[in-house]
């Protein structure tokens, strides 16, 4: 009997614990973390990132991407940041990750320095919180909602290239593919088409759409599901044998605005990857895609929801991690 009941305690130990844990993630994070050991430590960041905007627009796509890869790669803890040595190849060098833009790690290292730059915040500030109220910066200053930015997160120990294999979403997946990967995250199917609209501002290389313009299947050569100007567009910009280094705009109506337009293109077919397109063709998914392209404040709401879930996934305290002197290398 008293082994039975010594088992019953276990169990409900075990129990609590699995029920409790999300709770205990967003409760180590606070809106005022920073409050006494660098109380303005939000305005440094803002004051780098509009600096950074300024000289040049490829910043905000930049860093909203930046912030993405690193949450689904080992947590959000800056590990996406740390630079390969001879003993490392670190997340940055995995080919998922080498088209991220310079100028998103540029932005988080900048403000690093900014905020170091004050004796009383010197290494009180984790690389992970910088690249998080960063990312709600330029979406802000492009147009998109504002919100306030749970802080807390400590820097990983751990970047490796192998662990990026299979962790981030391919602009070739369907719609349950997408869920999939988002739900492994603890993100619902709402969450993830509130994400995807990050595609409303920045770049793609010709090289990750080619098959829809040019052989997606031996009937149909250019993806039916594109809208045929857009499709015609889109081969002019990206020839067979284009150079590689070429982009185009991922919006084709509204390319440095972050709003719902993402939306009202999908509506027309002009979604520029598959994984893009499927949210308005899926039945499942077409009434959120519908919802939003009609009503910005629904889509604003559902964004800041989905970005703080997202700021929470795999977060590092304790003895996880800790503060980087140098956001590209471990202390």
């Amino acid at each position: 009997m008293g082994r039975l009941h010594l088992l019953i305690i276990v169990f409900l130990s075990i129990s609590s614990v699995t029920i409790f844990m999300p709770e205990l993630v967003a409760a180590q994070l606070k809106t005022n973390y920073y409050a006494k050991t660098c109380p303005n430590v939000e305005t440094i960041v803002r004051n780098v990132v509009n600096q950074k905007i300024q000289q040049t627009f490829v910043t905000i796509p930049a860093v909203l991407r930046l912030f993405f890869h690193d949450c689904f790669v080992e947590g959000c803890d800056s590990s996406v940041i740390v630079a390969s040595t001879s003993g490392n190849t670190a997340e940055k060098d995995h080919p998922d990750n080498l088209s991220l833009a310079g100028d998103g790690f540029d932005t988080v290292i900048k403000a690093k320095a900014a905020i170091d730059a004050i004796p009383s915040c010197k290494n009180k500030v984790s690389c992970a919180d910088i690249l998080a109220i960063a990312t709600r910066d330029v979406v802000q200053l492009s147009g998109g909602p504002g919100y306030i930015v749970e802080l807390g997160r400590l820097d990983g120990f751990t970047s490796k290239a192998s662990n990026v294999e299979g962790n981030l979403p391919k602009p070739t997946f369907n719609l349950d593919q997408l869920n999939t990967m988002f739900a492994s995250h603890g993100l619902n199917q709402a969450d993830m088409i509130a994400l995807s609209a990050a595609h409303t501002v920045g770049f793609s290389h010709c090289s990750k759409f080619s098959n829809r313009i040019y052989n997606f299947s031996p009937q149909n050569p250019v993806d039916p599901t594109l809208n045929k100007t857009y499709a015609a567009q889109l081969q002019q910009m990206c020839p067979k044998n284009v150079d590689p280094r070429i982009a185009i705009n991922m919006d084709p109506i509204t390319p440095r605005a972050f709003d719902n337009v993402y939306f009202q293109n999908l509506q027309k077919g002009m979604g520029l990857f598959t994984s893009d397109q499927v949210l308005f063709t899926d039945q499942r998914s077409k009434g959120t895609v519908d919802s939003w392209a009609s009503n910005s404040k629904a889509f604003q709401t559902a964004f800041i929801n989905a970005m703080t879930k997202l700021g929470r996934v795999g977060v590092k305290t304790g003895k996880n991690g800790n503060i980087r002197r140098d956001c590209g290398a471990f202390n």
